[in-house]
């Protein structure tokens, strides 16, 4: 490699670690917000009503026809499982999504930021059959929807 080609190289690195410098410096990049609020215990409770009361405060949410759950009836690989969850309801605060049979249920905890819309689209894993259950926290309330998902080839080592 030629002296011009390295000269090139160090002084595009330096220049990229100079623009990643002065935005965290600027509070644009700021990942200690992002990883502010998440509970370890909510994360490893291996029962559902254990996750929520870390989370939420309580175990109890009203089921609502208002979420939306796309999630596929039969997951041929649940270790990659697509879920997506809607909801137009006023004031989501957070969307939790649960898989009832796995060893640690709760799955994911989006925290909305005010005026946010309620949707999510992610993967999961799922170790077998079992309810995907999202949790909604809209107005200081939290809902509830369940859909079944067919695991054929378990995602959690099974």
């Amino acid at each position: 490699m030629s002296t011009n080609m390295k000269r090139r190289i160090f002084l595009k690195g330096s220049m990229a670690a100079s623009a990643l410098g002065v935005a965290v410096g600027a509070g644009l990049l700021a990942p200690r917000a992002v990883l502010a609020s998440w509970s370890k215990e909510a994360f490893t409770a291996k029962e559902l009503p254990a996750a929520m009361n870390a989370l939420f405060g309580s175990d109890q949410a009203e089921e609502s026809g208002e979420i939306k759950i796309k999630a596929p009836d039969i997951a041929e690989n649940g270790a990659v499982v697509p879920i997506t969850v809607s909801t137009d309801m006023a004031g989501v605060e957070s969307i939790a999504i649960v898989a009832s049979n796995n060893p640690v249920p709760l799955i994911a905890n989006f925290v909305m930021g005010e005026g946010g819309q309620g949707f999510v689209s992610t993967h999961i894993k799922m170790g077998k059959s079992g309810d995907v259950v999202a949790l909604v926290k809209a107005g200081g309330k939290i809902y509830s929807a369940k859909k079944g998902v067919k695991v054929t080839i378990g995602g959690c080592g099974g």
